[in-house]
C-alpha cells in the first residue's frame, strides 16, 4: 500500500523526507507540504506514516484486499508501541491489523567505530564487528579449519 499525503493536515516538517529508505518523500518548494514522488518505488515500510508528527501520511489500498468504496483508517499509537490499520469495506465487514512500530530513534545505532578493532581484523574483509555481533566464524576460526 504505496503511501500518500494529507496536505491539508501535512506542516510540512520533513520528518518523513528524512527517515524514507528509497528517497521518495520530498518537500514541495512553491506549497511546503511533503509528497511522495513515486508511490510505485514504495517500499512500504511505513516508517513515514510512523515519523509523521501531523498524522497526515496514510497508504493507499490495494483492489485485492480493498475494493471499491471501501475506507483505510491508520491508528497510530506511539505510548503502546504499534500501528494499526482498520479497513471497512463496503458490505459493513471491518478488519484490522496490527504491527508493532520497529522504527528506531535516530542516532541510537552505534556506528562501526565505536567497536573495537583488532590488529588482525585490520587485514581481514570482514568489518570489524562483523564475527562476534553477526555470529559467523573470525579469520582465525576459518584458518584453524
Amino acid at each position: 500500500m504505496p503511501t500518500f499525503v494529507d496536505v491539508s493536515i501535512c506542516d510540512g516538517c520533513g520528518k518523513c523526507v528524512e527517515i524514507c529508505p528509497s528517497d521518495i518523500m520530498h518537500i514541495d518548494r512553491k506549497m511546503r507540504r511533503a509528497f511522495n514522488i513515486e508511490p510505485d518505488y514504495c517500499w512500504e515500510c511505513y516508517s513515514c506514516v510512523k515519523a509523521c508528527p501531523q498524522h497526515a501520511i496514510d497508504m493507499r489500498g490495494y483492489a485485492d484486499f480493498c475494493p471499491l468504496d471501501h475506507a483505510l483508517t491508520v491508528l497510530r499509537e506511539p505510548e503502546k508501541g504499534r500501528v494499526s490499520w482498520k479497513v471497512k469495506y463496503r458490505n459493513g465487514t471491518v478488519k484490522s491489523f496490527t504491527f508493532p512500530i520497529r522504527t528506531t530513534p535516530f542516532g541510537s545505532i552505534k556506528p562501526p567505530d565505536s567497536f573495537p578493532l583488532k590488529e588482525q581484523e585490520l587485514r581481514s574483509q570482514l568489518l570489524s564487528h562483523e564475527p562476534e555481533y553477526l555470529k559467523v566464524p573470525s579469520q582465525k576460526e576459518v584458518s584453524a579449519r
